[in-house]
């Protein structure tokens, strides 16, 4: 990546304007970036909050959801977890289905005891960087994947995949990375989730080692053509709102 942390803000600032929220960077390590404290059961609203600027340090300790600590690779699944996906929240049809799902995800515990998240313009480098979240209204989602789809032509490099909340931020972009694949990812679909996120926000990560590559195409793609100037105006309130 030849392009720096600040660069790549400065360009974000002029693709998106400043009514976007900065992205969070997130990775594991064995040195954990804030105090680890006591979250709510559900992760998804703390990671949220690391839009405001404050990191986020989670470990086995702290995440106490069982769907959390299986996505986040810090415990393997709770004997109750395909019950209560099927039969309580009824987001698949059968507990063996659940199973399977899980199956393929193919989580390997984390060797490191800390997964970090602190907001873009607060690490120094992408080191320790498993993948970038965008917390992004349908017209920043458009631009995310107006430059995704630039440099990439297969069907899938934009996907949206059955997962928990926390599963479609961390778990499968973590596996991406991990693949060296070039897939983004749309994310917060979860109805459970979804109370914990503003209404009109959905998620795309973008796993570390596409964001090296796109990071190089940014300035080339659609966000800084005639198109994206005009969504850009609305995302920053310089137009007049649709009756």
């Amino acid at each position: 990546m030849n392009i720096t942390i600040q660069k790549f803000i400065a360009k974000y600032r002029a693709a998106f304007g400043e009514g976007a929220p900065l992205p969070v960077a997130f990775g594991y390590s064995d040195k954990a970036a804030t105090e680890v404290r006591k979250i709510p059961r559900c992760m998804v609203g703390a990671i949220r909050k690391v839009c405001n600027g404050e990191p986020l340090t989670l470990s086995a300790g702290n995440v106490l959801c069982g769907g959390g600590g299986l996505y986040t690779a810090f415990a393997p699944m709770p004997d109750r977890v395909p019950v209560f996906v099927s039969e309580t929240e009824h987001y698949k049809q059968t507990k063996e289905q659940v199973k399977e799902y899980i199956d393929r995800l193919g989580i390997r515990l984390s060797e490191k005891p800390y997964l970090n998240f602190v907001r873009m313009d607060c690490i120094a480098n992408m080191d320790e960087v498993e993948g970038i979240i965008f917390f992004a209204t349908p017209d920043v989602l458009s631009g995310l994947c107006s430059w995704a789809f630039y440099d990439n032509n297969d069907d899938d490099a934009v996907c949206t995949r059955f997962a928990s909340g926390c599963c479609s931020i961390v778990t499968l972009a973590a596996n991406e990375n991990a693949e060296h694949g070039r897939r983004c990812f749309i994310g917060m679909l979860d109805p459970s989730a979804r109370p914990l996120v503003p209404k009109d926000e959905l998620t795309f990560t973008i796993p570390a080692c596409r964001f090296k590559e796109m990071a190089e195409t940014m300035e080339h793609s659609a966000l800084f053509q005639k198109a994206y100037t005009i969504v850009r105006k609305r995302i920053n309130g310089e137009m007049p709102k649709m009756q």
